[in-house]
Protein backbone atom coordinates (compact mmCIF):
# COMPACT_ATOMS: atom_id res chain seq x y z
CA UNK A 1 0.00 0.00 0.00
CA UNK A 2 1.51 3.38 -0.97
CA UNK A 3 2.07 6.07 1.63
CA UNK A 4 -0.20 9.10 1.78
CA UNK A 5 1.60 12.22 2.95
CA UNK A 6 -0.94 14.49 4.60
CA UNK A 7 1.36 17.41 5.51
CA UNK A 8 4.09 17.96 2.98
CA UNK A 9 7.19 20.12 3.25
CA UNK A 10 5.41 23.18 1.83
CA UNK A 11 2.84 23.05 4.62
CA UNK A 12 5.55 22.53 7.23
CA UNK A 13 7.48 25.53 5.88
CA UNK A 14 4.36 27.71 5.87
CA UNK A 15 3.59 26.75 9.47
CA UNK A 16 7.16 27.40 10.57
CA UNK A 17 7.37 30.74 8.75
CA UNK A 18 4.15 31.92 10.36
CA UNK A 19 5.62 31.67 13.85
CA UNK A 20 9.30 32.60 13.47
CA UNK A 21 11.25 35.71 12.59
CA UNK A 22 12.68 35.71 9.09
CA UNK A 23 15.57 38.10 8.58
CA UNK A 24 16.25 39.65 5.19
CA UNK A 25 19.90 39.15 4.27
CA UNK A 26 20.91 42.78 4.87
CA UNK A 27 19.36 42.69 8.34
CA UNK A 28 21.21 39.46 9.16
CA UNK A 29 24.45 40.96 7.87
CA UNK A 30 23.99 43.90 10.26
CA UNK A 31 23.84 41.41 13.17
CA UNK A 32 27.00 39.57 12.15
CA UNK A 33 29.85 39.99 14.60
CA UNK A 34 27.71 41.17 17.50
CA UNK A 35 28.54 39.58 20.85
CA UNK A 36 24.87 38.95 21.63
CA UNK A 37 24.16 36.98 18.43
CA UNK A 38 25.08 33.41 17.50
CA UNK A 39 24.88 32.37 13.86
CA UNK A 40 24.08 28.65 13.55
CA UNK A 41 25.01 26.87 10.32
CA UNK A 42 22.85 23.80 9.78
CA UNK A 43 24.39 22.67 6.53
CA UNK A 44 26.08 19.35 5.91
CA UNK A 45 29.88 19.36 6.38
CA UNK A 46 30.32 18.78 2.63
CA UNK A 47 28.37 21.99 1.94
CA UNK A 48 30.69 23.94 4.22
CA UNK A 49 33.76 22.51 2.52
CA UNK A 50 32.38 23.27 -0.93
CA UNK A 51 30.78 26.69 -0.37
CA UNK A 52 32.60 28.15 2.64
CA UNK A 53 31.03 29.46 5.82
CA UNK A 54 30.03 32.61 7.63
CA UNK A 55 32.97 33.57 9.87
CA UNK A 56 32.30 32.80 13.52
CA UNK A 57 29.18 30.70 12.84
CA UNK A 58 28.61 27.63 14.99
CA UNK A 59 28.23 24.49 12.89
CA UNK A 60 25.36 22.31 14.08
CA UNK A 61 24.37 19.50 11.73
CA UNK A 62 20.59 19.61 11.34
CA UNK A 63 20.20 16.07 12.65
CA UNK A 64 21.76 17.02 16.00
CA UNK A 65 19.90 20.30 16.66
CA UNK A 66 17.39 19.07 19.23
CA UNK A 67 20.04 17.08 21.09
CA UNK A 68 22.51 19.98 21.18
CA UNK A 69 19.85 22.44 22.43
CA UNK A 70 18.40 20.31 25.25
CA UNK A 71 20.50 20.64 28.44
CA UNK A 72 19.28 17.21 29.56
CA UNK A 73 20.72 15.56 26.46
CA UNK A 74 24.13 13.87 26.71
CA UNK A 75 24.96 15.75 23.47
CA UNK A 76 24.06 19.23 24.80
CA UNK A 77 26.34 22.05 23.63
CA UNK A 78 26.80 24.98 26.05
CA UNK A 79 26.59 27.50 23.21
CA UNK A 80 22.82 26.90 23.20
CA UNK A 81 22.54 27.76 26.91
CA UNK A 82 23.76 31.32 26.35
CA UNK A 83 21.47 34.33 26.68
CA UNK A 84 21.84 35.38 23.05
CA UNK A 85 19.88 35.66 19.83
CA UNK A 86 20.25 32.59 17.60
CA UNK A 87 20.20 33.12 13.84
CA UNK A 88 19.85 29.87 11.92
CA UNK A 89 20.78 29.38 8.30
CA UNK A 90 21.18 26.62 5.74
CA UNK A 91 21.72 26.76 1.98
CA UNK A 92 18.35 28.20 0.91
CA UNK A 93 16.32 28.80 4.08
CA UNK A 94 14.16 25.70 4.27
CA UNK A 95 16.07 23.71 6.88
CA UNK A 96 16.70 26.87 8.86
CA UNK A 97 13.01 27.83 8.93
CA UNK A 98 12.10 24.39 10.27
CA UNK A 99 15.02 24.49 12.71
CA UNK A 100 14.17 27.94 14.04
CA UNK A 101 10.58 26.80 14.63
CA UNK A 102 11.78 23.65 16.41
CA UNK A 103 14.26 25.59 18.55
CA UNK A 104 11.57 28.10 19.45
CA UNK A 105 9.13 25.29 20.31
CA UNK A 106 11.81 23.83 22.59
CA UNK A 107 12.06 27.16 24.45
CA UNK A 108 15.18 28.66 22.86
CA UNK A 109 14.67 32.38 22.34
CA UNK A 110 15.02 34.65 20.63
CA UNK A 111 15.55 32.84 17.35
CA UNK A 112 15.39 33.81 13.69
CA UNK A 113 16.54 32.51 10.34
CA UNK A 114 18.06 34.09 7.25
CA UNK A 115 15.73 34.42 4.27
CA UNK A 116 17.36 32.67 1.34
CA UNK A 117 20.04 31.14 3.57
CA UNK A 118 23.75 31.06 2.86
CA UNK A 119 23.13 31.36 -0.89
CA UNK A 120 21.46 34.76 -0.40
CA UNK A 121 24.13 35.78 2.13
CA UNK A 122 26.91 35.02 -0.34
CA UNK A 123 25.08 36.72 -3.24
CA UNK A 124 24.60 39.87 -1.11
CA UNK A 125 28.34 40.03 -0.43
CA UNK A 126 28.25 38.85 3.17
CA UNK A 127 31.59 37.73 4.60
CA UNK A 128 32.54 34.17 3.73
CA UNK A 129 35.58 32.14 4.69
CA UNK A 130 36.75 29.01 2.95
CA UNK A 131 37.58 25.91 4.97
CA UNK A 132 40.89 24.20 4.57
CA UNK A 133 40.44 21.06 2.47
CA UNK A 134 40.69 17.84 4.44
CA UNK A 135 43.52 15.61 3.36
Amino acid sequence: MPQTITRGYKTLLEEASAKIQTLPTQEAMALHGREDVVFVDLRDPRELEREGRIPGAVHCPRGMLEFWIDPESPYHKPVFAQDKTFVFFCAAGWRSALSAATAQDMGLKPVAHIEGGFTAWKKAGGPVEQLEPKT
